[in-house]
């Protein structure tokens, strides 16, 4: 029986059931499925249940205790279990029929699992109209992520900003950059690069990415993608969910949240420097000038080149 496994990091999301029971109902193999969860919740709310016919392996903390997207989303990569396949995604999800089938035959197509390979992107956004998921963004083509029109380096941190741009096309196409929240790859994945919890949120997908490439693996975006995201908008349909950096919340705390994204910029900074961080460090397959030619960051140079604001085609 072929295995997946999907890591989700949840913070007091009231979606998390839907998404994970769309997640069953839609898979081609949902027998196949192992969800490691952890559910970051306020004392008082009611526990996820599990989905019939699947594994579900889950830490709950309590909101309060949580330092921040990252540090969630390492404790549930620590839940895979030796799976055949490896999916990250946020809790806020919907899928189409057979998602987990097509992301399979697509990752194959590409080497996989021979090949070290990652398709990931931005999805298309979905809202709840009469309750029931109806898709709000392009559905077919790619969608590919550049970096967002007039955005350079600060003097003080690497952390950049970038957006998905749709491309027409039915093949998939080289990435230089990832979303964290729909991250498609073979389970060896979870044990080559262990999750880096001491980052925050702004600058983990860079981070990502450049440990990626400079060991050697390849990132991909792919056509007519089988999942979609709930954004956290007044257009969702969904009752408004909080986020951990929250004023509420913050109120709470002994520690802001931005002493930890300064510790998280520092963090990139060091990354991109090439000091050791161990087992989150970078390889040596690639070097970042490498990265630097085929993406058009610079990270030594502190620049960015036209093509860094263009998809890359393949």
């Amino acid at each position: 029986m072929r295995t997946l496994f999907v890591s989700i990091a949840s913070y007091c999301d009231p979606v998390l059931p839907f998404t994970l029971q769309r997640a069953v109902e839609t898979a081609r193999h949902p027998d196949g499925l192992h969800f490691g969860i952890v559910d970051q919740a306020l004392p008082g709310m009611e526990a996820a249940s599990q989905p019939p016919a699947t594994r579900v392996s889950e830490v709950r903390i309590d909101a309060l205790q949580a330092r921040g997207p990252c540090w969630a989303r390492a404790i549930a990569l620590s839940l895979y279990d030796g799976e055949d396949w490896f999916l990250q995604l946020d809790s806020h999800m919907d899928f189409e029929a057979g998602w987990d089938e097509k992301l399979v035959e697509q990752a194959r197509a590409l080497g996989a699992p021979e090949r070290g390979i990652v398709i990931s992107s931005y999805p298309p956004a979905f809202a709840f109209e009469a309750g029931r998921p109806v898709l709000r963004g392009p559905g077919g083509g790619v969608l590919a992520h550049v970096l967002k029109p007039g955005v350079a380096f600060e003097a003080d941190h690497p952390v950049l900003s970038f957006e998905a741009h749709p491309v027409d096309g039915e093949a998939p196409l080289p990435a230089f950059h990832l979303g964290a929240g729909c991250l498609f790859a073979p389970g060896r994945f979870a044990q080559a690069f262990p999750y880096d919890p001491w980052f925050y949120f702004h600058g983990e997908e860079q981070a990502l990415a450049l440990r990626l490439y400079t060991h050697g693996w390849d990132l991909f975006h792919m056509p007519r993608l089988p999942i979609r995201h709930l954004y956290n908008d007044a257009q969702s349909g969904a009752p408004p969910r909080p986020l951990h950096w929250d004023a509420a919340h913050e109120a709470l705390r002994s520690e802001p949240w931005w002493a930890r994204e300064q510790r998280s910029r520092d963090r990139l900074a060091a990354l991109v420097a090439g000091e050791p961080l161990g087992a989150y460090g970078l390889g040596c397959q690639r070097s970042v000038a490498d990265y630097a030619a085929f993406s058009g960051i610079d990270y030594a140079a502190r620049t960015l080149a036209p093509h860094a604001f263009t998809p890359k085609l393949a």
